[in-house]
C-alpha cells in the first residue's frame, strides 16, 4: 500500500514538473516573440529616422550655402536665426537616432537573457499571486498594459533579494505595499534557451552563487544582479543617505555594489532627472577604470563620468607634470631607504594638522605673500601700492580669489578714468600683464614658501628638518610630486574655488581608505552639489596606516546630513583555504566571515637557486592553465621587481603587462580591486616583506585570487607568510 502511495506522489510529481517546464518554456517564448517584435519595430523606425536625417542635413546644407552668403548684410541677423531653426530638426533627429541604437542594443542582450528569476507575490487583499519576471531590463507591451519582465532595480524586485516566502513587503512611491511571497524560482536562460529553472526558500540560493563564484574570471568586471546578497540590496538601494560609507572585507563586493548602485541612482534617476553625466567614479587607477568598464554597458546603462585623482590633479597644472599615483606607490612600498620618508611625507601632507596648515597660509597669503606695487599710467597715480593692498585684505568673509579680481578691475577703471573714460585693447593688456605680476598667484612658488618658513612649522624638530628639506628638493623638481600637487590644488580650491563638477550630484569613490582627510576635503570643494558613496577597507591601506576611526573623519569633513555607516564581513571572492591564509596575515580582531566554497591549500614554496625559483614558476602556471584557468597573475611587490621577472619570463611563456586576461604580470599597489583566477605572488622573501606595514601588501595580494594562491620566493622565505 504504501509503495503504491509513494509511485503515486513520485508519478504526480513527475506530471507537475512536466507541466510546470510546458508553462515556463511557453512564458520564455511569449516573452521573446514580444521582445523580436519591439525589436524589429525599433530597426524600422531607426532605418526611416536616418533617412529623414540625411534629407535634413541635404536641407541644411543648401540653407547653410544660400545663408552664408547673406550674413554680412543687412538681413545678416534674420539669416542666423534661419540657420539656427534649420539645425533644430537634425538635432532633434540626431537624439531620437541615440535613443533607438541604445535600444536596439538593450533588446538584443535582452535576447540572449531576458530574465533570471521570479517571484509569487500575492498583494493584500487580492485572492492570487501575481507572477512578477525579474531580468537585468524590463520588458513591457504598452498597448496592452502587459509586462512580461521587471527590472532588476523596480522596487517589487527587491522582494526577491529581501525576503524568504512568506509576509513580505517593498516600498514603492506611493508608500509600502505589503503581502505574501508564496515562491521565489531562479532560472538560467542562455541565448535564448531554458536551461533549467528551481524554487528556494533561501535569499539567493547557495549553489547558483557558488556555481557563478566557481566560474573562470574573464578580464571585465561583470554584472552580480542574479546573486545581489540582501545586505548588498540594501546598500545599492539606499537613498535616504546623503553621506552613505561601506566597510568592506576583500571579496565582499564592494565595487559590484558601487556599480550597481550608480545604476540604480539612474534608474531612480528617470523621476528625479539624475543621468549618466551627474554621476562620478572615482577609480583608483586607469587599469581598474577598464576593468569595471563594461558593468553599466552589461545593465543596459551608459557609462558615468569616470576618473582617477592623477587626472584631476594634472587637469589644474597646465604647464607643470604630476606624478602619477602609481609613481608614487612604487616609491612608498619599495626597499629604497627613502621609502619611510615617501610615506611619512604623504600620510603628514594630506593629514588635518596639514589641512589646518594650509588654511592658515592661505589666510596670511594677502597680508605677507604678494608683493604688491604702485600702479602707474601713462604718468599718472592710479593705485598706490598700499591702497591695492587694503583692497585685497579687506572683506575677509569673500574668497581670496574674488578678492583679487575686484582689486584689478578697480585698478583698470581707475586707469581708464585717468584716461577719458575708456581704454584701448592694447593699453588694457600692457596694463593687465604689469598688475597680473603680482595679483596673478603662481602657487606652487607660495607652497614652496609656506615650506621655507619657519612660521608653520616646528623647527626644531629633526624629523620635520628632514621632511622640509625633502619637499624643498622635490619643489626644485619635476614633475610635482603627488602628495605636494594635492596641497597645491587644495590651496587653488580653497582661493578661487573650481565650478568645473557643478553638474555631479552622486560621487562614488572606491578604495577610500587610500585617500587622506586632505584629499576629502577637495572632493568637498569639487563637488560641492553632490551625494557621496565611499567604499573602502581599512584592511588593504597601502603606504598609510588606518583605522576605522578613518570613516568618523570622512563622515566630519564631507559633512552631509544623514551619514550612514555601513559594515560588510562576508567574502564572497576566495575559497575557504585562500581566506583563512589571507586572514593569518591580519590582526587578530579583524572580523570576517567566509563564504563556504573550498578550493585547493594555499602553496608556499622558498626555492633555493634561481634557475628552481623561474621553474618553479612556469610549472605552476602551465597547471593553472591545464585547470582551465582564464587568468593566472604573477604579483611582485614592486614595478621593478615585475620588469625584472617579465624579462626573464617572456621567452618561457606568454606573458602579458596589464589586465587584459591570459598569465599576466603587475606590481601589487595596480592590482587593487581586481580578481583573478590563480594568483602567484613571486617576491614573498624575507628581505622584500620584512615591516609590519607589508602584513597589509600580502593580504592584498592574496585576497586577488578566487580558486589558487601560490606563494613564492627565491631563498629565505618571509616570516609573515609563515606565520600566515
Amino acid at each position: 500500500m504504501e509503495k503504491c502511495e509513494r509511485q503515486q506522489m513520485e508519478a504526480a510529481c513527475a506530471e507537475l514538473c512536466r507541466s510546470e517546464t510546458a508553462f515556463e518554456e511557453a512564458y520564455l517564448e511569449d516573452t521573446l516573440r514580444a521582445a523580436e517584435k519591439q525589436l524589429a519595430q525599433a530597426r524600422k523606425s531607426m532605418e526611416e529616422q536616418q533617412s529623414e536625417m540625411m534629407e535634413a542635413k541635404r536641407e541644411l546644407r543648401e540653407n547653410t550655402e544660400h545663408g552664408a552668403m547673406n550674413l554680412y548684410s543687412a538681413g545678416g541677423f534674420e539669416a542666423l536665426v534661419e540657420l539656427s531653426q534649420s539645425m533644430t530638426p537634425v538635432t532633434d533627429l540626431a537624439a531620437s537616432c541615440d535613443d533607438l541604437a541604445k535600444k536596439i542594443r538593450r533588446l538584443e542582450g535582452f535576447l540572449k537573457s531576458p530574465y533570471f528569476a521570479r517571484i509569487d507575490f500575492c498583494f493584500e487583499g487580492d485572492p492570487e499571486p501575481e507572477k512578477i519576471y525579474i531580468g537585468r531590463t524590463s520588458l513591457a507591451e504598452h498597448s496592452s498594459a502587459m509586462i512580461y519582465v521587471y527590472d532588476w532595480r523596480s522596487p517589487v524586485a527587491s522582494v526577491f533579494y529581501r525576503f524568504m516566502t512568506g509576509a513580505a513587503y517593498y516600498d514603492a512611491p506611493a508608500g509600502r505595499i505589503t503581502g505574501n511571497l508564496e515562491r521565489k524560482r531562479q532560472y538560467e536562460i542562455k541565448d535564448g534557451r531554458l536551461n533549467y529553472f528551481f524554487d528556494t526558500d533561501l535569499h539567493i540560493n547557495d549553489e547558483i552563487l557558488r556555481q557563478m563564484l566557481s566560474q573562470n574570471r574573464t578580464p571585465k568586471m561583470k554584472t552580480i544582479v542574479e546573486t545581489i546578497q540582501k545586505e548588498q540590496d540594501i546598500v545599492i538601494r539606499n537613498m535616504e543617505n546623503d553621506l552613505l560609507m561601506i566597510q568592506g572585507a576583500a571579496g565582499s563586493g564592494k565595487t559590484s555594489i558601487a556599480l550597481h548602485r550608480a545604476a540604480y541612482l539612474m534608474y531612480q534617476g528617470l523621476q528625479s532627472r539624475l543621468s549618466a553625466d551627474n554621476i562620478m567614479v572615482l577609480s583608483p587607477n586607469g587599469m581598474f577604470e577598464q576593468y569595471i568598464s563594461n558593468v553599466l554597458p552589461e545593465l543596459g546603462e551608459e557609462n558615468v563620468v569616470s576618473g582617477v585623482l592623477e587626472d584631476i590633479l594634472q587637469s589644474f597644472f597646465k604647464d607643470r607634470r604630476v606624478e602619477t599615483q602609481d609613481a608614487f606607490l612604487e616609491k612608498a612600498v619599495s626597499e629604497d631607504p627613502e621609502a619611510n620618508l615617501v610615506k611619512k611625507s604623504m600620510q603628514y601632507k594630506t593629514s588635518e594638522e596639514f589641512v589646518g596648515i594650509l588654511d592658515r597660509f592661505a589666510a596670511d597669503i594677502p597680508h605677507s605673500g604678494i608683493a604688491y606695487q604702485d600702479i602707474q599710467f601713462e604718468g599718472k597715480d592710479v593705485a598706490s601700492k598700499e591702497q591695492v593692498k587694503e583692497w585685497v585684505v579687506r572683506h575677509e568673509e569673500i574668497s581670496l580669489g574674488a578678492r583679487l579680481e575686484q582689486a584689478q578691475k578697480r585698478i583698470l577703471d581707475g586707469a581708464a578714468q585717468n584716461n577719458g573714460g575708456r581704454l584701448s585693447g592694447q593699453d588694457k593688456g600692457i596694463l593687465l600683464q604689469e598688475i597680473q605680476g603680482f595679483l596673478n598667484l603662481n602657487l606652487v612658488q607660495q607652497y614652496r614658501r609656506l615650506w621655507a618658513e619657519d612660521m608653520y612649522f616646528h623647527s626644531q624638530d629633526p624629523k620635520m628638518r628632514r621632511l622640509r628639506e625633502y619637499t624643498l628638493h622635490n619643489l626644485k623638481g619635476d614633475p610635482l610630486c603627488f602628495d605636494d600637487a594635492a596641497a597645491v590644488l587644495y590651496l587653488h580650491l580653497k582661493i578661487y574655488g573650481s565650478r568645473i563638477y557643478q553638474n555631479i550630484r552622486q560621487v562614488i569613490i572606491d578604495e577610500a581608505q587610500d585617500y587622506g582627510p586632505l584629499h576629502y576635503e577637495i572632493f568637498r570643494m569639487l563637488f560641492p552639489q553632490a551625494k557621496f558613496t565611499v567604499l573602502g577597507d581599512v584592511n588593504q591601506t597601502i603606504a598609510k596606516e588606518e583605522d576605522t576611526g578613518f570613516y568618523e573623519r570622512v563622515g566630519r569633513i564631507l559633512n552631509r546630513k544623514n551619514a550612514s555607516l555601513v559594515t560588510l564581513v562576508k567574502s564572497f571572492r576566495c575559497t575557504s583555504e585562500i581566506l583563512q591564509f589571507g586572514l593569518g596575515l591580519m590582526d587578530q580582531g579583524t572580523e570576517i566571515q567566509c563564504f563556504n566554497r573550498r578550493g585547493d591549500k594555499v602553496e608556499v614554496r622558498a626555492f633555493d637557486t634561481h634557475e628552481a625559483y623561474l621553474e618553479g614558476i612556469v610549472q605552476e602556471v602551465e597547471g593553472c592553465r591545464e585547470k582551465g584557468f582564464g587568468t593566472v597573475c604573477l604579483l611582485c611587490k614592486t614595478e621593478k621587481s615585475c620588469s625584472r621577472l617579465y624579462q626573464e619570463l617572456q621567452s618561457r611563456m606568454d606573458i602579458r603587462r596589464g589586465s587584459a586576461g591570459g598569465i599576466l604580470i603587475m606590481p601589487s599597489y595596480m592590482a587593487k580591486g581586481l580578481e583573478f583566477d590563480a594568483v602567484i605572488i613571486c617576491d614573498a622573501d624575507s628581505r622584500t616583506y620584512s615591516r609590519p606595514e607589508d602584513r597589509k601588501i600580502l593580504y592584498v595580494e592574496c585576497t586577488r585570487a578566487l580558486h589558487r594562491l601560490s606563494v613564492f620566493c627565491e631563498g629565505e622565505m618571509t616570516a609573515l607568510a609563515e606565520i600566515s
